[in-house]
């Protein structure tokens, strides 16, 4: 009988051994790679600063963008330097030995081929800076001599004349001034152009849900020309709360005399898990559109613990300036071309990770693991340590389409302070469909470059169920998470059934609305637009779960009209029936 022998048994086992282990999950096989993103989503994820003073926080706000020879540059308080992009949605940080970045509120301004700087200077007269090459960090001064301080200053360029806006105080008016183009002095004395009424502009009213009876701090001012118009815009109550948001007021003249703008406040994103629109400033990008920066507030560290938005805004046919935030923290496209609609913008990728079932390696008494899907920036969950394989894992509970994941890491039990080469997330993020079968989305096992709001959209959408974020390095404290998102389509029913919306506005205080309506099944949230006009419902405020709201950032003076749109994880009803109130 003729022996039979086996030479490529060895090799037939290996196959075997990696078609095995793969089928059992014990080998991650597949990478999803990111690609060049054309979404981004709010916050931005940029480097923010550690503070340089206790507690340790990271700190962003009082946002300026300016677009100079055709790239963009962001400027914001306490951040020790500012960011340069070439698309809104990638920004590099530069820093300077010339500016003063711990002065608040820093702001700048186009003239010709020159790009001009300044910030808050309370205690001295202020200086001016300025530079034709900002990507070198080098900046020279164009005024030194300036004869007086100020806070939260806006320079304003019409037509070879030169303008200054400033003003920070819960008593004292906005300000402006015209000053010499070529000296930067001012010309005259200031002009007081507007303060609070906030007896009558609910918007103006102190606190989260401006339901408090103090003044409110109205500060952050800038201008643009539409039209043949100015634009004076402003921000209150304060910057420690939700409703912090930007009015605007109206004139034919840079100087005044202004009135109130029909459309009020400009800016305005009480709820949500990014909330804040408030002392922004607003820009064209190369292509016409506008936006509008905001700060996004945090202030559990520190009153002044802050995050930067980005928002689309419009003026529509009667010259009406809005800003939109519906959705505003869900991802958004940056376009490449001039768009008319915020429509045009939405990609229809639904928030997946909402409350959703949450597993972790450890977790601390009072961070607990259901405070990383809440939808909630001020609250997070740690791990008891920041040691590589504390993990977060998070249950879907259904099949889903993911097309982006952003992953907001929190700073707990940290002493850093200021900027060093040291401060990054190291971390892997897994995918399953069945909790056993394992496949890369993310290897940031090697990452060296500071992310805290990591925002990945997905080469190609994936299908799970199951995500798992590992942690590999920290740069202080333990490993915590202000929420995982997940941004795609549930796979499910989408919202049928038009609610009923009930309205009740308070006689003795038209600045107030209650709100309420009919629950939908199979809804996550809605979003309530309203507005002065029913072809003019420009302000958006969004309720997850609940069916009751009080608004309370009404004018008066003014008629009101609602609608409300149903949204799950597959898509957004919109509201098709338009209440009003007198």
């Amino acid at each position: 009988m003729k022996k039979t022998t086996y030479k490529n048994i060895p090799y037939l086992i290996l196959i075997l051994f990696v078609f095995n282990s793969c089928q059992k999950g014990l080998k991650k096989t597949i990478e999803v790679s990111p690609i060049k993103q054309t979404t981004i989503c709010n916050p931005l994820d940029i480097s923010y600063r550690f503070a340089i003073d206790g507690p340790s926080r990271r700190e962003a706000a009082d946002p300026t963008v300016v677009l100079y020879k055709d790239e963009y540059y962001l400027f914001a308080s306490k951040s020790g330097g500012y960011w340069n992009s070439t698309d809104l949605i990638e920004w590099h940080f530069i820093t300077s030995k010339q500016l003063p970045f711990e002065d608040y509120a820093p702001t700048a301004v186009v003239i010709k081929d020159t790009l001009y700087f300044v910030a808050s200077n309370n205690n001295a007269p202020i200086t001016i800076y300025k530079t034709t090459n900002p990507k070198s960090g080098k900046w020279d001064i164009a005024n030194a001599n300036f004869p007086f301080a100020m806070t939260d200053p806006a320079l304003f360029y019409d037509e070879d004349r030169l303008y200054l806006y400033y003003g920070c105080s819960n008593k004292n008016p906005i300000y402006g001034v015209e000053l010499d183009i070529n000296t930067m002095n001012p010309l005259t004395t200031p002009i007081a152009l507007m303060n609070s009424k906030k007896e009558d502009y609910g918007w103006e009213r102190w606190g989260d849900y401006n339901d408090q009876d103090l003044s409110p701090w109205i500060e952050g001012a800038w201008v643009n020309k539409h039209n043949g118009n100015y634009y004076l815009q402003y921000a209150g109550p304060g910057t420690r709360f939700k409703s912090y948001n930007d009015g605007v007021y109206v004139s034919d003249k840079p100087l005044g005399p202004f009135t109130l703008a029909e459309h009020n406040p400009m800016a305005l994103k009480p709820e949500g898990f990014a909330t804040g629109a408030g002392h922004g400033n607003t820009f064209q990008d190369k292509y016409g559109n506008y936006w509008h920066t905001g700060t996004i507030v945090l202030t559990q560290k520190h009153k002044f613990e802050r995050r930067i938005g980005i928002y689309p805004a419009f003026f529509d046919k009667d010259h009406i300036l809005y800003t939109y935030t519906g959705f505003g923290d869900f991802p958004f496209t940056i376009p490449q071309k001039k768009i008319s609609t915020p429509e045009e913008l939405f990609p229809n990728w639904m928030l997946l990770s909402y409350k959703k079932p949450v597993t972790v390696s450890s977790e601390i008494e009072d961070y607990s693991k259901n405070l990383a899907s809440d939808e909630e920036i001020r609250t997070y969950w740690s791990a008891k340590t920041g040691n590589k394989g504390e993990w977060f894992q998070m249950d879907l509970e259904n099949e889903s389409i993911i097309n982006a994941i952003q992953i907001n890491f929190a700073e707990n039990d940290t002493q850093l302070h200021n900027r060093n080469s040291n401060i990054y997330h190291q971390y892997l993020l897994e995918y399953s469909l069945n909790g056993k079968n394992w496949n890369i989305i993310i290897d940031k096992t090697s990452n060296k470059e500071d992310s805290p709001h990591n925002f990945t959209q997905l080469k190609i959408p994936i299908k799970a169920r199951y995500l798992k974020l590992t942690n590999h390095y920290v740069p202080d404290g333990t490993f915590a998470l202000a929420d995982l998102r997940v941004f795609g389509n549930g796979q499910g029913k989408k919202p049928n059934t038009p609610v009923n919306l009930q309205i009740s506005r308070l006689e003795d205080d038209r600045c107030i609305v209650n709100l309420k309506w009919n629950k939908n099944s199979n809804a996550v949230g809605y979003n309530i637009r309203y507005g002065i006009h029913p072809e003019k419902l420009y302000h958006n405020y969004q309720v997850l779960e609940k069916n009751t709201l009080t608004i309370r950032t009404l004018n008066k003076f003014q008629k009101y009209y609602f609608t409300i749109d149903t949204f799950n994880e597959n898509s957004i009803l919109k509201g098709s029936q338009i209440w009003e109130t007198e």
